[in-house]
């Protein structure tokens, strides 16, 4: 997941730079070319948000797997010693 995250973070690093530069070198307006820079780093932000929320939904997914798991083997290790209990008493 570790490298994927990086992959996601860079592919939208260099598209964030290579809309900047695009922008910068179009022939138009100042104003024009600020307004385009801004909507691209509206929709970089709305990505990286996006990006976030996901990565945040599959750490829940996981906290979830591992708290169940661990529950059950509590679960077990309490059937276990009360078994154990009643064997020897």
């Amino acid at each position: 997941m570790k490298d994927s995250g990086k992959v996601v973070a860079a592919l939208l690093a260099g598209l964030a730079a290579g809309a900047v530069l695009g922008v910068l070198f179009a022939p138009e307006k100042g104003t024009e070319t600020r307004e385009k820079i801004n909507e691209s780093l509206a929709d970089l932000g709305d990505a990286l948000k996006e990006r976030a929320e996901e990565q945040l939904d599959q750490l829940n997914d996981f906290k979830e797997k591992v708290l169940a798991m661990v529950k059950s083997k509590v679960s077990n290790a309490e059937a276990f010693a009360d078994d154990e209990i009643e064997e020897h008493a």
